[in-house]
């Protein structure tokens, strides 16, 4: 299994600061740490998936579908909520260009709230790939504070390449133009890069 980089300086920092406290007050007292360490190399973990082919969508983040609604009268928003225990490397929904990176500041409430895909901090993703262009935000939650992109404006990248990662509880939002058939519902769990979110209708 692959950690992110991140994970692993965490982890070890952690185990050194049990290492002294066992030291100077026994190991019982260093086993919050411990497990501190344990729980930032799962949630750093980076597991490899199949990507499916064809002209589908796939989820950009682990979690559970929290909303599928129109956003505009041309955009249907899906929304996935990502817990402490999901993974949290992100992935490019569609194979493509991307045309436009925004970061935009903003608040931070639960990132199972409605209001966070308006109010929250978050980082606006538009790819264009085969006649199609899409959004997607990488969007803050309550405790997640950092949000990791990798790429930059003019880069292609694959359908379901990795493009960054959030730290902690967080949420992504995929809009989608009347192209695109939404494959999912609300209350389904989705797998980053596997998990088909929608289907292309103009390529079947």
């Amino acid at each position: 299994m692959k950690i992110v980089s991140t994970g692993i300086y965490y982890a070890l920092a952690f185990l050194a600061g049990a290492g002294v406290v066992a030291w100077l007050a026994g190991p019982w007292f260093a086993a919050p740490l411990v497990l501190l360490a344990v729980f930032c190399l799962n949630f750093f973990r980076d597991p490899d998936r199949e990507i499916p082919a064809g002209p589908v969508a796939v989820a950009p983040a682990d979690g559970k579908v929290l909303a599928v609604q129109p956003e505009t009268p041309t955009r249907t928003r899906v929304s996935i909520f990502l817990n402490v225990f999901d993974v949290h490397v992100n992935r490019t929904p569609i194979g493509g260009r991307i045309d436009k990176v925004e970061y935009k500041r903003g608040r931070f409430l639960v990132a199972s709230k409605e209001a966070c895909s308006t109010d929250n901090e978050q980082n606006v993703v538009t790819v264009t790939g085969d006649g199609s262009t899409i959004v997607f935000k990488q969007i803050a939650g309550l405790i997640a504070r950092r949000i990791i992109f990798t790429k930059h404006p003019g880069d292609t990248v694959a359908a379901g390449e990795r493009i960054g990662l959030m730290r902690f509880g967080s949420r992504m939002d995929v809009l989608f133009g009347p192209e695109w058939e939404i494959s999912v519902r609300a209350g389904e769990r989705v797998a980053a890069g596997s998990s088909i979110i929608a289907r292309r209708l103009d390529r079947r």
